[in-house]
């Protein structure tokens, strides 16, 4: 006959077990993901980059072992040097040459001067794109999405629109780099308190990771 009393000391050393190794995976899991990410990264760059730096600049020639990284130093030593390059006058000129050559191929200065405009707009220290997190009713009344307000309307759409509207992107879920642009009347908008990281996890995790912990905000007044 089984024991009872064995039979639950049984359960609560597995339950025990059980408990420690989710936590474990909980602990454990975000670390290594990140690590992993992060030298995936580095190799990708790596792997790019090492072929076009010159052996004489190339540390690892003059090391017997491999140099992890050395090839994200040259890309950003290499940015840099053409940062600075692109600042001053003679830069500027061969840019605008670059530019007037570009604005002459009918596709290529579409796909040229929108990436250049969205850089632009990311990179600026007095950017507001993404900002503002807010609620949406979509895809329908009555349901309601998290999306980021990417920027003011200011130009065809606004004018032709009755309402004060604002550009909102709506991400999809778990991957938030695709998605909707929307255009959605200001008063229609509902502002959130949570950051834009903590907007992303909460759409990432597709609602698993919740950022409650302050009131939502009252619409912001009209432009």
């Amino acid at each position: 006959m089984t024991d009872p009393l064995k039979v639950k000391a049984e359960k609560t050393i597995l339950q025990r077990l059980r408990t420690y190794f989710l936590t474990g995976l909980v602990v454990a899991s975000p670390v290594g993901i990140t690590i992993y990410l992060a030298l995936a990264f580095i190799d990708l760059i790596d792997r790019n980059i090492k072929p076009l730096i010159p052996a004489a600049y190339n540390p690892e020639t003059y090391l017997p072992f491999p140099l992890p990284g050395i090839g994200l130093v040259f890309l950003f030593f290499m940015l840099t040097i053409l940062g600075f390059l692109a600042a001053n006058f003679l830069g500027k000129g061969l840019i605008r040459v670059g530019e007037k050559i570009l604005n002459r191929m009918p596709i290529i200065r579409s796909v040229y001067n929108t990436l250049k405009q969205i850089f632009e707009t990311v990179i600026s220290e007095d950017a507001v794109s993404f900002q503002d997190v807010v609620l949406v009713e979509y895809p329908r009344k009555g349901i309601w999405a998290i999306a980021f307000v990417s920027g003011e309307n200011t130009g065809e759409v606004q004018a032709k629109m009755q309402d004060d509207v604002v550009n909102v992107f709506l991400p999809t879920t778990p991957n938030p780099t695709s998605g909707f642009l929307l255009f959605v009347p200001r008063k229609d908008v509902i502002y959130l308190d949570m950051t834009p990281d903590e907007g992303a996890k909460y759409v990432i995790s597709a609602g698993l990771v919740d950022p409650s912990r302050l009131p939502i905000k009252e619409n912001k007044p009209s432009a």
